[in-house]
């Protein structure tokens, strides 16, 4: 009998199918006989207490031109399906966090969700990595600007980001001499308003940030290395960094290794950690 695969994701039609990590695990699913249905998250409600959802039958091709096909949308519980993957992309936002309450419904019935929602809501990407200081540079997250100052004084050369950002968007780096410091901070705190992360800057970057995948807390032997291009600091592929296969050194094992067994126990069952040689 086939199984049902659920996947909530931004819509298809806008993704990138040469490195869509959703695309490859969608093909590989239905490789595999699985049925796939096609969700994103205005298709999902609660009906008297009752998780259900707008879900269309999905067809997936490995194509750079026509990846995917899309029956007539269907009105269905999503307990008829055997496993959703959340797949939705930043920004964390409130209708992020609702769309885990729906999911919770739905893990209650017994589906099981990938990644756990309780888990998605509270182990934001960055300060995650706060629970592992040994794996770390050191690091403030904070949205006071004279903290946020103190701390570049303190290190000379740092990166600062929003805690909710994707693909590169809003990092700085913030030199000794940087002569808009202050305008940094005040554009991503919003003048105090919102909570970023500083990082001293790791010069080891221009080797690339390492996406290292870990699949039920174990962790797939190959990575792919995100070179920055001539000139950035940002090594994401969105911000025009060059996508590198390499094996995992010992270093990358020792981190997830730190790591992975906190990822199983809050089921956290597919992740990508980004590291370079001294940060996840």
């Amino acid at each position: 009998m086939s199984r049902n695969l659920g996947v909530i994701m931004d819509p298809i039609a806008s993704i990138n199918p040469k490195k869509d990590t959703t695309l490859a695990l969608l093909l590989a699913a239905q490789a595999r006989g699985w049925s796939l249905w096609y969700l994103e998250q205005a298709d999902l409600a609660l009906e008297d207490c009752v998780p259900v959802a707008r879900q269309r039958p999905l067809w997936v091709r490995d194509s750079l031109t026509s990846w995917f096909d899309l029956g007539e949308p269907e009105e269905r519980p999503l307990d008829a399906l055997d496993c959703v993957l959340m797949r939705k992309d930043p920004p964390f936002d409130s209708e992020y966090v609702y769309s885990t309450y729906l999911l919770e419904a739905v893990e209650r019935l017994g589906v099981l969700v990938v990644n756990r929602p309780g888990s998605l809501r509270d182990c934001n990407e960055k300060i995650f990595a706060t629970r592992f200081p040994q794996c770390t540079p050191p690091l403030l997250v904070s949205r006071d600007p004279a903290r946020l100052r103190a701390f570049h004084g303190r290190h000379g050369d740092v990166i600062y980001k929003p805690l909710d950002g994707m693909g590169g968007v809003g990092i700085f780096r913030a030199r000794a001499d940087e002569p808009n410091l202050s305008v940094i901070i005040e554009t991503l705190t919003q003048h105090g308003r919102t909570t970023i992360m500083a990082q001293r800057y790791i010069p080891e970057i221009t080797q690339g940030d390492k996406r290292i995948l870990v699949v039920d807390g174990e962790a797939v032997p190959y990575c792919l290395a995100r070179v920055p291009a001539v000139g950035e600091v940002r090594g994401n592929l969105a911000a025009g960094g060059s996508g590198i296969v390499q094996p995992l050194s010992e270093r990358d094992r020792w981190i997830v290794a730190q790591v992975a067994p906190t990822l199983r126990d809050l089921g956290l069952l597919f992740v990508g950690d980004s590291m370079s040689s001294a940060i996840i």
